[in-house]
Protein backbone atom coordinates (compact mmCIF):
# COMPACT_ATOMS: atom_id res chain seq x y z
CA UNK A 1 0.00 0.00 0.00
CA UNK A 2 0.89 3.53 -0.60
CA UNK A 3 1.56 5.84 1.99
CA UNK A 4 2.00 9.99 2.54
CA UNK A 5 5.78 9.97 5.09
CA UNK A 6 3.51 13.48 6.22
CA UNK A 7 0.82 10.99 7.08
CA UNK A 8 2.59 8.22 8.73
CA UNK A 9 4.51 11.08 11.07
CA UNK A 10 2.87 10.79 14.57
CA UNK A 11 1.91 7.33 14.22
CA UNK A 12 2.00 5.03 17.28
CA UNK A 13 4.71 2.40 17.69
CA UNK A 14 3.07 -0.87 19.08
CA UNK A 15 6.15 -3.19 20.35
CA UNK A 16 5.46 -7.27 20.63
CA UNK A 17 6.00 -7.04 24.24
CA UNK A 18 4.54 -3.55 25.36
CA UNK A 19 1.63 -3.93 27.99
CA UNK A 20 0.43 -0.74 27.07
CA UNK A 21 0.99 -1.25 23.57
CA UNK A 22 2.25 2.11 23.01
CA UNK A 23 6.14 2.68 22.98
CA UNK A 24 6.62 5.77 20.90
CA UNK A 25 5.72 7.76 17.85
CA UNK A 26 6.81 8.00 14.36
CA UNK A 27 8.44 11.14 13.86
CA UNK A 28 10.61 10.70 10.99
CA UNK A 29 12.48 8.23 8.13
CA UNK A 30 15.88 7.91 6.67
CA UNK A 31 16.17 6.92 3.17
CA UNK A 32 19.44 5.99 1.24
CA UNK A 33 20.18 8.17 -2.01
CA UNK A 34 20.95 5.64 -5.18
CA UNK A 35 18.11 3.19 -4.59
CA UNK A 36 15.72 5.37 -2.62
CA UNK A 37 14.64 2.83 -0.08
CA UNK A 38 13.44 3.70 3.46
CA UNK A 39 16.18 2.31 5.87
CA UNK A 40 14.83 3.41 9.10
CA UNK A 41 12.15 4.90 11.06
CA UNK A 42 12.73 7.28 13.58
CA UNK A 43 10.81 7.05 16.60
CA UNK A 44 9.87 9.77 19.05
CA UNK A 45 9.88 7.74 22.40
CA UNK A 46 8.56 10.49 24.94
CA UNK A 47 9.12 9.32 28.09
CA UNK A 48 9.14 5.80 27.95
CA UNK A 49 12.76 6.60 26.84
CA UNK A 50 13.04 10.85 28.37
CA UNK A 51 12.48 11.71 25.17
CA UNK A 52 15.16 10.24 23.01
CA UNK A 53 14.78 9.30 19.43
CA UNK A 54 15.87 5.59 17.66
CA UNK A 55 16.26 4.47 14.68
CA UNK A 56 14.41 1.37 13.95
CA UNK A 57 15.15 -1.17 10.68
CA UNK A 58 12.62 -0.86 7.63
CA UNK A 59 13.30 -4.78 8.34
CA UNK A 60 11.47 -4.80 11.82
CA UNK A 61 8.24 -2.32 10.43
CA UNK A 62 5.39 -5.57 9.96
CA UNK A 63 2.26 -3.36 8.91
CA UNK A 64 1.01 -0.10 9.14
CA UNK A 65 -3.13 0.40 9.80
CA UNK A 66 -4.54 3.36 8.93
CA UNK A 67 -7.75 3.22 10.50
CA UNK A 68 -5.83 3.21 14.24
CA UNK A 69 -3.35 4.95 12.79
CA UNK A 70 -0.63 2.79 14.52
CA UNK A 71 2.85 1.12 12.90
CA UNK A 72 3.41 -2.49 14.41
CA UNK A 73 7.10 -2.84 15.35
CA UNK A 74 8.34 -6.77 15.09
CA UNK A 75 10.56 -5.81 18.14
CA UNK A 76 10.64 -5.91 22.08
CA UNK A 77 11.18 -2.95 24.15
CA UNK A 78 14.13 -4.12 25.79
CA UNK A 79 15.42 -4.20 21.16
CA UNK A 80 14.18 -0.87 21.00
CA UNK A 81 15.90 0.41 24.20
CA UNK A 82 19.13 -1.12 22.82
CA UNK A 83 18.52 0.47 18.98
CA UNK A 84 21.11 3.09 19.02
CA UNK A 85 20.52 7.11 19.64
CA UNK A 86 19.81 9.36 17.05
CA UNK A 87 22.51 11.69 17.71
CA UNK A 88 22.97 14.13 14.83
CA UNK A 89 20.66 15.71 12.20
CA UNK A 90 23.18 15.74 9.72
CA UNK A 91 23.29 12.53 6.50
CA UNK A 92 24.21 9.32 8.03
CA UNK A 93 27.41 8.24 6.12
CA UNK A 94 28.06 4.78 5.55
CA UNK A 95 30.52 4.44 8.61
CA UNK A 96 27.74 5.56 10.73
CA UNK A 97 26.01 2.62 9.74
CA UNK A 98 29.05 -0.29 9.96
CA UNK A 99 27.15 -2.20 12.37
CA UNK A 100 24.01 -2.62 10.58
CA UNK A 101 25.57 -3.72 7.05
CA UNK A 102 27.14 -6.67 5.43
CA UNK A 103 30.57 -5.36 3.66
CA UNK A 104 29.42 -6.42 0.29
CA UNK A 105 25.83 -4.12 1.77
CA UNK A 106 28.35 -1.24 2.09
CA UNK A 107 30.43 -1.61 -1.36
CA UNK A 108 28.60 0.86 -2.55
CA UNK A 109 28.83 4.42 -0.59
CA UNK A 110 25.23 4.79 0.66
CA UNK A 111 24.55 8.20 2.16
CA UNK A 112 21.03 8.37 4.24
CA UNK A 113 19.04 11.76 4.57
CA UNK A 114 15.75 12.52 6.22
CA UNK A 115 12.84 12.67 4.56
CA UNK A 116 12.06 16.02 6.76
CA UNK A 117 15.83 17.39 5.61
CA UNK A 118 14.83 16.84 1.88
CA UNK A 119 11.71 18.46 1.87
CA UNK A 120 11.86 21.59 0.69
CA UNK A 121 14.82 20.37 -1.70
CA UNK A 122 14.13 21.58 -5.43
CA UNK A 123 13.45 20.31 -8.41
CA UNK A 124 14.97 20.67 -11.87
CA UNK A 125 13.55 19.68 -14.98
CA UNK A 126 16.05 19.31 -18.34
CA UNK A 127 15.09 22.78 -18.90
CA UNK A 128 14.56 24.70 -15.71
CA UNK A 129 13.62 24.46 -12.60
CA UNK A 130 9.88 23.17 -11.42
CA UNK A 131 9.41 23.05 -8.17
CA UNK A 132 10.24 21.67 -4.87
CA UNK A 133 9.70 18.47 -2.36
CA UNK A 134 6.37 18.80 -0.78
CA UNK A 135 6.38 15.47 0.45
CA UNK A 136 7.28 11.61 -0.17
CA UNK A 137 4.59 8.69 -0.83
CA UNK A 138 6.05 4.98 0.18
CA UNK A 139 5.65 1.77 -0.37
CA UNK A 140 4.69 -0.11 2.58
CA UNK A 141 5.62 -3.53 0.85
CA UNK A 142 9.12 -2.92 -0.01
CA UNK A 143 9.76 0.62 1.96
CA UNK A 144 11.11 2.18 -1.43
CA UNK A 145 9.80 5.73 -2.38
CA UNK A 146 7.40 5.28 -5.14
CA UNK A 147 7.17 9.11 -5.75
CA UNK A 148 7.96 12.76 -4.81
CA UNK A 149 5.36 15.00 -4.48
CA UNK A 150 6.37 18.16 -6.40
CA UNK A 151 4.69 21.60 -5.71
CA UNK A 152 5.05 23.80 -8.87
CA UNK A 153 3.74 26.98 -7.17
CA UNK A 154 6.94 28.26 -7.82
CA UNK A 155 6.91 27.70 -11.38
CA UNK A 156 3.08 27.88 -11.95
CA UNK A 157 -0.12 28.26 -9.41
CA UNK A 158 -1.58 25.98 -7.45
CA UNK A 159 -0.38 22.77 -8.83
CA UNK A 160 1.19 19.46 -7.52
CA UNK A 161 2.19 16.52 -9.09
CA UNK A 162 4.01 13.17 -8.91
CA UNK A 163 7.71 12.08 -10.11
CA UNK A 164 9.08 9.24 -9.48
CA UNK A 165 12.42 8.97 -7.90
CA UNK A 166 13.67 6.72 -10.62
CA UNK A 167 12.93 9.24 -13.25
CA UNK A 168 15.78 11.39 -11.81
CA UNK A 169 19.10 12.29 -13.33
CA UNK A 170 20.91 12.74 -10.36
CA UNK A 171 21.02 14.87 -6.72
CA UNK A 172 23.02 17.34 -5.88
CA UNK A 173 22.35 17.43 -1.98
CA UNK A 174 24.62 20.31 -1.62
CA UNK A 175 22.86 22.50 -3.75
CA UNK A 176 19.45 20.86 -2.52
CA UNK A 177 18.32 19.97 -5.85
CA UNK A 178 17.00 17.01 -7.42
CA UNK A 179 17.63 17.18 -11.37
CA UNK A 180 14.87 14.87 -13.39
CA UNK A 181 15.11 13.81 -16.89
CA UNK A 182 11.73 15.37 -17.35
CA UNK A 183 10.75 18.55 -19.34
CA UNK A 184 8.97 21.33 -17.33
CA UNK A 185 6.01 20.80 -20.53
CA UNK A 186 5.98 17.44 -19.67
CA UNK A 187 5.30 17.59 -16.08
CA UNK A 188 2.85 20.69 -17.21
CA UNK A 189 0.74 18.64 -18.65
CA UNK A 190 1.03 15.21 -16.31
CA UNK A 191 -1.94 14.66 -13.95
CA UNK A 192 -2.52 16.47 -11.50
CA UNK A 193 -2.31 15.39 -8.05
CA UNK A 194 -4.11 16.85 -4.97
CA UNK A 195 -4.23 15.91 -1.22
CA UNK A 196 -7.52 14.39 -1.74
CA UNK A 197 -6.37 12.28 -4.72
CA UNK A 198 -6.77 8.46 -4.59
CA UNK A 199 -3.67 6.86 -5.84
CA UNK A 200 -5.10 4.26 -7.75
CA UNK A 201 -3.65 1.74 -9.85
CA UNK A 202 -5.75 3.39 -13.13
CA UNK A 203 -4.09 6.67 -11.50
CA UNK A 204 -0.56 5.58 -11.84
CA UNK A 205 -0.74 3.73 -15.03
CA UNK A 206 -2.59 6.98 -16.37
CA UNK A 207 0.65 8.76 -15.01
CA UNK A 208 3.58 6.55 -16.38
CA UNK A 209 1.72 6.14 -19.98
CA UNK A 210 2.09 10.01 -19.80
CA UNK A 211 5.72 9.71 -19.61
CA UNK A 212 6.31 7.06 -21.50
CA UNK A 213 7.38 5.11 -18.74
CA UNK A 214 7.22 1.15 -17.35
CA UNK A 215 5.51 0.75 -14.04
CA UNK A 216 7.36 -0.83 -11.37
CA UNK A 217 4.77 -3.01 -10.82
CA UNK A 218 5.04 -4.47 -14.13
CA UNK A 219 8.72 -6.15 -13.52
CA UNK A 220 7.41 -7.05 -9.91
CA UNK A 221 4.63 -9.04 -11.69
CA UNK A 222 7.84 -10.42 -13.94
CA UNK A 223 9.72 -11.32 -10.76
CA UNK A 224 6.31 -13.02 -9.24
CA UNK A 225 5.96 -15.19 -12.18
CA UNK A 226 9.54 -16.13 -12.92
CA UNK A 227 9.29 -17.54 -9.06
CA UNK A 228 6.55 -19.52 -9.23
CA UNK A 229 7.77 -21.12 -12.22
CA UNK A 230 11.10 -21.86 -10.62
CA UNK A 231 8.96 -23.15 -7.39
CA UNK A 232 6.76 -25.35 -10.43
CA UNK A 233 9.38 -26.43 -11.54
CA UNK A 234 11.15 -27.94 -8.55
CA UNK A 235 7.79 -29.55 -7.33
CA UNK A 236 7.69 -31.60 -10.82
CA UNK A 237 11.20 -32.45 -10.04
Amino acid sequence: MLNKVKTLKGYSLDAVDALDSKIGKCKDFFFDDRFWTIRYLVAETGTWLTGRQVRISHCALEGIFKEEQTIDVALTKKQIEDCSYLVTKKPVTCQFEDSFFTPAQKVWNMHLYSTHAVNGNYIHATDGEIGHVDDFIIDDETWEIRYLIVNTSNWWVGKKVLISPQWGDRVSWDDKTVFINLSREAIKQSPEYTDKSLLTRNYEIGLHGHYNRKGYWVNALANNRSSDASTAGLIRC
